[in-house]
């Protein structure tokens, strides 16, 4: 929605540049035509004060600690939503009624299996891969295995693309998993939800009936409920990017797990996890502390604060109840989870953590629960690019069908060597 103009005055230059209003949100200067009028580029590294797309998925205000998927707060999803209706409402935009929603299990579950051929993929990775390294393997791959949905310009083939994916994704993570300790592949069951099924694949054997806990059940989906979308991070964006050059939708979702294997980005509760494993004991906590306040020292307390939110984040508040409930179920005896429960303590209480907002995000809370629910920290990301698939491959979609996306292609502030001579090799 435009509104008055932004004026510039300087440098030889008056202009003025349309001003977009979205819904909700900061005001967006349109600088399309800014290159084209003054000569100059705009300088942003990081993307932090641009937008790069127009979108209606997901929204965030991180000063006031809000988080909402189609306008539906995060909290009021957490409480009452599953996780396949929270895929629904991320591609369609609105809540299912009974039959929609059936209709789309139906389909989503239709399509849990993957190729046969494709078990023998996993024997050319070693043993001891990275289960990240695998997903971005196999997953791309994928289009090699599902020729009928590749073509982005048919919408009925972008939506059997969209549920492939959402449904293969648990199935391959799982695959990855039990490929790195040895164990058979188990398949998918699909009698199960969709969290109680991947938890099945992950850590059923054939010799033992496997009875799924509902609440870890619970907490397995409010953790992919939470991380489904989050608006243009660096995955998302890379995932975008991808898929703005015409990249099949199978690569474009790769390409994202590529990014989101970043320590920065989805690697953050793994780093959480290590650094709960420094501490070690709660005796040694102050010292951390300390060095955490110290400006001169490199360590850094990780799982606390958040680049967008500078509040608390909205689904670390769902995600710290969720973590006492498991450990409660589980009762499992880890010294580090004493040591997480002291630091949550001292962050929500220590001066310096309030004032500065360093508030426990939801890295913090979501390895906890992760680690005590029997995952390996190497899979940590893994069941982010689980969780987030549902949101790439929305946000894909929205992409691809806005008659405005071109080919992204960022522009640079070069700082090289200006144009000069070749030197022949006897002259230099």
């Amino acid at each position: 929605m435009p509104t008055d103009p932004l004026r510039l005055s300087g440098n030889g230059i008056d202009i003025e540049l349309p001003v977009m209003e979205g819904s909700v949100g900061p005001k967006v200067v349109d600088i399309r035509k800014f290159y084209a009028e003054t000569g100059m580029f705009t300088f942003d590294p990081g993307f932090t004060a641009t937008a790069s797309c127009e979108s209606q998925i997901t929204y965030i205000d991180g000063d006031l600690g809000e988080l909402q998927y189609r306008g539906f707060p995060i909290e009021q999803l957490a409480e009452h939503s599953d996780f396949m209706e929270v895929c629904y409402i991320l591609l369609f935009g609105e809540l299912p009624n009974k039959a929609e929603k059936a209709k789309f299990l139906a389909d989503i579950i239709n399509h849990t299996m993957v190729h046969e051929q494709l078990h023998r993929f996993f024997s050319g990775f070693r043993r001891d891969a990275h289960p990240m390294a695998i997903m971005v393997g196999v997953v791309g791959a994928l289009a090699a295995f599902y020729h009928d949905s590749t073509d982005i310009n048919d919408p009925h083939q972008r939506m059997v693309a969209s549920y492939r994916l959402i449904a293969k994704i648990p199935t391959i993570a799982s695959m990855a998993y039990k490929y790195s300790v040895g164990q058979p592949f188990v398949y998918p069951d699909n009698s199960l939800s969709y969290a109680g099924n991947f938890l099945k694949m992950m850590f059923s054997v054939p010799t033992t009936p496997y009875i799924v806990s509902p609440t870890l059940e619970r907490a397995m989906d409010l953790i992919f409920i939470l991380h489904a979308d989050h608006e243009q991070n660096a995955s998302t964006s890379t995932v975008r990017l991808a898929g703005s050059s015409g990249a099949n939708p199978f690569a474009c979702i790769a390409a994202g797990i590529a990014c989101l294997w970043g320590p920065a980005h989805g690697g953050a509760n793994e780093a959480c996890l290590n650094m709960l494993e420094e501490i070690a004991t709660v005796d040694r906590i102050p010292e951390f502390v300390a060095r955490a306040k110290d400006k001169a020292d490199p360590f850094r307390l990780m799982g606390f604060g958040h680049r967008v939110y500078k509040n608390f984040d909205p689904r670390a508040t769902v995600m710290r109840d969720t973590a006492h409930a498991v450990l409660e179920e589980l009762g499992v005896d880890d010294p580090l989870f004493d040591v997480a429960m002291e630091l949550e303590k001292i962050a929500l209480e220590d001066p310096y953590f309030v004032e500065k907002k360093l508030y426990p995000n939801v890295d913090f809370y979501s390895g906890i629960i992760l680690r005590a629910m029997g995952f390996p920290s190497s899979m940590f990301t893994v069941l982010f690019a689980v969780a987030r698939t549902s949101g790439w491959v929305s946000q894909w979609k929205e992409m691809v069908e806005d008659p405005r996306q071109k080919i992204g292609r960022p522009r640079q502030l070069f700082t090289g060597t200006p144009k000069r001579d070749f030197v022949q090799m006897d002259d230099r």
